[in-house]
């Protein structure tokens, strides 16, 4: 059962322990945590899960696909370490990850 490290807009840190092969935004929404939207429930076409992935996490995630890309394109704070939390399968090899809710207010 890998371990999901969130921060919220707010700062506040929450430890989850998310089922294998379900994807951070799930992990995230099921555990409660606020400041993520997902409006769209995970189909890679609203950008309202945006997080920001931790600098020493980044080699853990595959690189991201094109409509991912083109999503984030739109997003008004992205970084090059933004990422879409409904595209970041959890496994065990990504056990400690850890993401930030960006704050789009």
């Amino acid at each position: 059962m890998p371990q999901l490290i969130v921060t919220s807009p707010q700062g506040d840190v929450h430890e989850i322990n998310a089922d294998a092969n379900t994807t951070a935004m799930v992990a995230i929404r099921d555990a409660g945590v606020d400041g993520l939207l997902a409006l769209c429930g995970g189909l890679c076409s609203c950008a309202t899960c945006h997080v920001y992935v931790a600098p020493e996490c980044a080699g853990m995630l595959d690189d991201m696909s094109d409509d991912e890309n083109e999503l984030l394109d739109g997003v008004a704070r992205r970084t090059a370490l933004s990422r879409l939390s409904c595209q970041i399968l959890l496994t065990e090899a990504r056990d400690g990850l850890r993401l930030s809710i960006a704050d789009e207010n």
